[in-house]
């Protein structure tokens, strides 16, 4: 179900660029913001993973330094049949974590000092577990499209707004695009609706990564137990960064007013810690044969 409401969002997605460049430049439009989004998509592929863990000041840590944190990744890396990804440690005490890369085999996981020193080694292997599990079905590469997109979208809709108000469109444009007060209607939409359906995409991964990453990692609760610490110590210290890198990470970074959780690429803490939790009961309603647990 996740799957196939990614790719309908993900149409939705290419459907409404295709319509901000309609109304910016008719089919002349549509082509010049298609070929800008494939660019800008080539370039957030090849590129996207250095670019965010540099933002994040991350350095690169071997199994000599973080002893623990790479022994954990390589067990639920061989769990999972996955290359082992490259591990990050971001010098900053709010707890948190994301993934990055343009799939399993160039692949990385950062984590924060916060998380850390914040979270036992049973919670923390939840946490990478999710981390694993959205490299494996493929979510970064998604949200990094998604994002692309929607900053494509944002950015041009933008340009076309400041053309309407110094000078208009021309005639032929007119002809092409329509009547220009549904133009500059759609325009003014866009990214809202960008924003909107890009927040939907990441909810959905969300939920995805937090049922496989406990099922990787064995046991639901403990991922559920370092999400509620993970959203207390996020909201005392706020990672912060950039917006366009929010859902990459396990909880918002952005995270400030419950006013604004409706807004938050995020789903609501209660619902995927309530979702883990019934997922726990299946699971001792119903116990695997031959199932082992991970002896630390």
């Amino acid at each position: 179900m996740n799957v196939m409401k990614t790719a309908l969002l993900m149409a939705a997605l290419t459907a409404l660029f295709i319509l901000v460049g309609g109304a910016i430049g008719g089919h002349s439009g549509m082509t010049t913001a298609f070929m800008l989004a494939c660019a800008m998509n080539l370039f957030s592929y090849w590129f996207s993973d250095k670019i965010v863990l540099r933002m994040y000041g991350a350095k690169e840590v071997d199994q000599a330094r973080a002893p623990q944190l790479f022994r954990i990744v390589r067990e639920l890396a061989d769990s999972a049949a996955m290359p082992m990804p490259r591990l990050y440690v971001i010098p900053s005490q709010s707890p948190n974590a994301f993934a990055t890369g343009r799939n399993p085999s160039h692949a990385a996981v950062a984590v924060t000092d916060g998380i850390l020193g914040l979270l036992n080694l049973d919670e923390l292997k939840g946490v990478l577990g999710h981390e694993l599990s959205h490299v494996k079905n493929r979510d970064i590469l998604i949200g990094t499209i998604a994002a692309t997109v929607a900053g494509s979208i944002s950015m041009l809709a933008s340009m076309a707004r400041w053309a309407f108000m110094f000078g208009g469109r021309s005639r032929d444009n007119d002809r092409e695009g329509g009547h220009p007060a549904v133009a500059l209607l759609t325009l003014i939409l866009a990214p809202i609706a960008a924003f909107l359906i890009q927040m939907a995409i990441s909810r959905s991964r969300e939920y995805q990564a937090d049922a496989s990453g406990a099922a990787l990692a064995g046991d639901p609760l403990k991922l559920a137990s370092a999400l509620r610490k993970l959203a207390e110590g996020s909201l005392a210290r706020p990672l912060g960064g950039s917006p366009s890198t929010a859902h990459l990470f396990i909880v918002n970074p952005l995270r400030g007013n419950k006013i604004f959780e409706f807004f938050s690429t995020h789903p609501p803490m209660e619902k995927r810690i309530e979702r883990l939790e019934k997922m726990a009961a299946a699971k001792t309603a119903t116990p695997s044969v031959g199932t082992s647990r991970l002896i630390y």
